[in-house]
């Protein structure tokens, strides 16, 4: 572990002198030698000459509250009725047998508007480095997981963590969210730190969820649904055929804005969840409730009856009043694990990985945390999707974003920044259309029986969303065809190995060979000789990015040129292989400072993006983007400027216009035109 002074020097070294300031408070508070004092003294008048009119931070030692030795403020629960949520006036709530709850577009929404902001109701961190795709980067490369670095209540990401004083688990950017975690949640947390890990996010999150509501607000969200589920039972039996949304309650009252009761409401379909599922969580939530109550006094901080009774009544009342309370508690904690299965969102941000120092820095989309989205649980699912999410931490708040949400705000009058999720039409949307994204499988990386299978034994429903119902009438005229890489598409993007024509999947023979399309060639490929070919090609791409990880973008270079010829000979240009191929290569020629030769097979890397995902999308923005910025590297102006226009107008309409790469775009294009 550092120590306080080479802690100092480096975030000095990253001309970071408040962070450098909030850390000399610490070490001051925490009693720093007497002999040693000096060099704090040193370090500070360093930062505060780097800070503007030399004004002291915030993080100044010599206040008042950083001199005392106590520890941090114990603060009550915030209020969890802050409203954190908005809908555009063009959509509103519907609900339905079919759909549950749903939203609706009540009058036509225009590509890139902004439908819906919402914060979560509660979220916990996911451990590691885990990738949208499914991989975990923190065991092979031995990186920090976000859990190191990110803050465990507003999920900023912080060089200078304020640790836990009763663990040694939790730790925040500062202080205010470290008062605010204890009075939320983390007082009842902190002695079960080891229990939860071992537990798993998912019932993390659902104790996080009980803890935040509190038993008045579990009391107060039970009782309606009580008196309603014995008037309406025969029909929640025909609705739980529906997708996870359903909801047991009458349409006018079944949404409650960002209130605990929407999250309480959430259907958790459990008639479709197998006994040992509903065994093992019930076991669960039983080993929790005997942890908090061995924890040390319940002191749940509610003005509840039963809680004031119990403190005028005998010993033996006192224990029946905890028992009642913990039995409460832990009801509800059950009730949000069997509802996180289906309704849980995962916050996925795009994080920078690879060596700091290297000229190039790749990204990868990240897993950060899982959390419980009141107003965006409203969204059922499509595998074509017509909205597209943004997540936002900390204080990269979209401007726009915050007009719209009321902040928390901290006894001093600061806004406390938080995690924030805002959903854009990415196509015009018309009057009466149903408002819909996606749960994860996606038509543009999955073929439709997977997707079918995972939405199945996650959500509990058969889509039959247009994506896949065009699918499927495609299939019945035999016109479906799969690529190589899972993705349903027209096109293969496979060549025939003869006459360069496009293979398609054989009909006769339950797809085990390819057979060529031109008519007068006709040559038949297995189906395990193209997984074979397609494989080597994934092997010496997963090589070449471990030697550019090493600094070795040379090495790297000369195999992908090697293994490009032979793409070439079964590959399409369209193939989302080849986009890999190209994207590699473009990366290993940048790292080398090959500017040119880099934009050029980024190019040919955006053609497949295009191919695969749509002319419209987010993912061939982000592609456009990296290439605007190789052509500005390279001094191509010409070039450059022909991109940015494209650039700008598809992360306008995913992103908004206040998204940090726009602003990088701006400075780009301004320098060129000078």
């Amino acid at each position: 572990m550092l120590t306080w002074i080479q802690l100092l020097l480096t975030l000095q070294y990253f001309c970071l002198p408040q962070e450098c300031l909030d850390d000399i408070a610490k070490a001051r508070k925490n009693g720093y030698p007497f002999h040693l004092v000096h060099k704090l003294t040193d370090r500070r008048t360093l930062c505060l000459k780097h800070l503007s009119g030399g004004q002291q931070g915030k993080g100044d030692p010599n206040s008042q509250a950083l001199k005392n030795n106590k520890g941090p403020r114990r603060s009550q629960p915030p209020s969890a009725e802050h409203i954190t949520s908005w809908i555009c006036p063009q959509a509103t709530v519907s609900f339905s047998l079919e759909k549950g709850r749903h939203l609706v577009a009540a009058q036509r929404i225009a590509a890139g508007e902004m439908i819906l902001s919402d914060r979560p109701y509660s979220c916990v961190l996911i451990p590691g480095m885990q990738e949208v795709g499914g991989k975990s980067g923190e065991q092979d490369t031995g990186e920090l997981g976000t859990e190191h670095r990110c803050c465990h209540r507003c999920l900023t990401e912080t060089l200078s963590p304020v640790p836990c004083e009763g663990c040694s688990y939790g730790r925040y950017c500062s202080t205010g969210c470290q008062q605010d975690a204890w009075g939320e949640h983390h007082r009842w947390e902190c002695p079960l730190g080891a229990d939860l890990l071992v537990l798993g996010v998912m019932s993390q999150l659902a104790l996080r969820v009980a803890l935040k509501a509190g038993l008045k607000n579990i009391q107060m969200a039970r009782e309606p649904i009580r008196d309603e589920h014995t008037k309406s039972e025969p029909r929640n039996e025909s609705s739980e055929t529906y997708p996870c949304h359903a909801n047991q309650l009458d349409p006018s009252t079944s949404y409650y804005g960002d209130s605990y009761k929407t999250v309480f409401h959430l259907h958790h379909l459990l008639n479709r969840q197998s006994p040992a599922l509903r065994f093992l969580s019930a076991v669960t939530v039983a080993t929790l409730a005997l942890k908090l109550s061995k924890a040390g006094p319940l002191s749940w901080d509610l003005s509840v009856t039963s809680t004031a009774n119990c403190q005028s009544a005998d010993e033996e009342g006192g224990n029946a009043g905890q028992s009642d309370e913990l039995w409460l508690m832990g009801s509800a904690v059950l009730r949000h694990v069997l509802q996180l299965r289906c309704n849980t969102q995962a916050i996925v941000m795009l994080k920078d990985t690879g060596p700091a120092n290297s000229p190039v820095q790749s990204s990868r989309e990240i897993r950060v945390a899982s959390a419980i989205f009141p107003t965006l649980s409203l969204l059922n699912h499509s595998c074509c999707p017509n909205t597209s999410l943004v997540f936002s931490t900390g204080a990269n708040v979209d401007p726009s974003v915050s007009a719209h949400l009321c902040e928390s705000v901290d006894e001093h009058g600061d806004a406390i920044p938080g995690v924030a999720v805002t959903v854009r039409a990415a196509s015009d949307i018309a009057a009466g259309q149903e408002i819909l994204h996606c749960y994860g499988p996606h038509s543009s990386r999955m073929v439709t029986q997977e997707r079918q299978r995972l939405l199945l034994e996650q959500y509990y429903f058969l889509c039959q969303c247009k994506a896949c119902t065009v699918t499927q009438e495609e299939a019945a005229e035999g016109r479906e065809q799969k690529s190589g890489s899972g993705v349903s598409q027209s096109k293969s993007g496979l060549l025939c190995c003869k006459c360069k024509g496009s293979l398609n999947k054989s009909s006769v023979d339950k797809g085990a060979a390819f057979i060529c399309s031109q008519s007068p060639c006709t040559h038949r490929t297995s189906s395990s000789e193209v997984s074979l070919r397609l494989q080597e090609i994934r092997v010496v791409l997963k090589r070449a990015g471990d030697l550019m990880e090493r600094d070795r973008p040379d090495e790297a270079l000369g195999l992908l040129n090697k293994v490009q010829f032979q793409a070439g000979q079964i590959l399409a240009e369209t193939h989302p292989l080849q986009g890999e191929l190209a994207d590699a290569m473009a990366r290993a020629c940048a790292t080398m400072g090959d500017w040119n030769n880099a934009a050029s097979h980024l190019e040919r890397s955006a053609v497949s993006i295009g191919s695969q995902y749509g002319d419209d999308s987010i993912e061939l923005g982000q592609q456009l983007f990296k290439l605007a910025q190789l052509h500005f590297n390279g001094g191509a102006r010409g070039p450059a400027l022909s991109v940015i226009p494209k650039v700008r107008r598809l992360l306008c309409l995913h992103r908004g216009s206040h998204c940090l790469e726009l602003q990088e775009l701006q400075a780009m294009e301004d320098c060129l035109r000078r």
